[in-house]
């Protein structure tokens, strides 16, 4: 199942995500494939893609920055999982 995380940086965390990212391995854990990352510097917004059919590890990912990024995590389906619920 594939997800998307949307995240949210309050100003008073932006210095501590930072060095987060820089020194930490933002990569999702064993059994989270990340298709994509993408950031909007100016609002500290961003979202990624990722898949997985284990949700523990999902849980796992989001919750790695749940102390200092507030987020979204959506389940989503492409157009071809669309067209086979619908």
């Amino acid at each position: 199942m594939k997800y998307m995380t949307i995240w949210q940086i309050s100003p008073e965390n932006i210095e501590a995500v930072i060095d987060r990212f820089k020194t930490a391995d933002p990569q999702p854990p064993d059994g989270v494939t990340l298709l994509g990352r993408w950031h909007e510097m100016a609002s500290g917004k961003g979202f990624s893609l990722i898949e997985s059919d284990d949700p523990v590890a999902v849980a796992r990912f989001v919750n790695a920055w749940a102390d200092l990024v507030d987020q979204q995590l959506v389940p989503v389906l492409d157009d071809a999982e669309v067209i086979q619920a619908l």
